[in-house]
């Protein structure tokens, strides 16, 4: 069973290329650094989730997105601006920056910035934006506490952070910026 974990010791298992999990705005999440190709594989593996589908990045700030929104107009930022912080993702057509694991079969990646205290903590320790998936093994509801992920994963995580979930009933809204289309409500 995956023990709880400090905040610098949740940090130190994604430096090392570790997969954890820790509570979001509505469910628990899983997340790895995603610039690390084993720890993304890793990830889709424990979720048995098809990596055609992608993940979310989310961040501490707007800033901490900077690579993945160079040569974006600046006119599409007010949108994610006007949002964030906030359970609003966005897809954000790729620049290149992104790993093919993260974006899938897409050419968009999903980016959120998060207003759950502990993920902002998070993300801000660690110094960029983490992957957010929920933890859950696909097709499987997402764990709503602790010791679900414990129940779900045993001791398959590096790290797993303690915490309350950010009170909302749903995972964040998913829309994407150029058509404005909404994928997920």
């Amino acid at each position: 069973m995956t023990e709880a974990c400090t905040l610098e010791t949740t940090v130190a298992a994604l430096h090392a290329g570790g997969v954890i999990a820790y509570p979001t705005e509505a469910v628990w999440g899983l997340g790895c650094d995603p610039d690390n190709d084993e720890a993304l594989a890793r990830l889709l593996r424990l979720k048995q989730r098809d990596p055609a589908k992608g993940m979310i990045l989310v961040a501490a700030s707007i800033a901490q997105f900077a690579p993945w929104l160079e040569g974006l107009p600046l006119e599409r930022h007010a949108p994610l601006v006007a949002s964030w912080p906030g359970p609003h993702t966005w897809l954000v057509p790729d620049n290149g920056r992104s790993h093919a694991l993260l974006r899938g079969d897409h050419d968009r990646v999903a980016l959120r910035v998060s207003a759950h205290p502990l993920v902002v903590k998070l993300c801000t320790a660690f110094g960029k934006p983490i992957v957010s998936t929920s933890a859950n093994q696909a097709g499987e509801p997402p764990a709503m506490s602790a010791d679900a992920v414990r129940a779900i994963f045993g001791d398959q995580l590096d790290a797993l952070i303690e915490g309350e979930l950010g009170g909302l009933e749903r995972p964040s809204t998913i829309r994407d910026l150029i058509s404005g289309r909404i994928l997920r409500s």
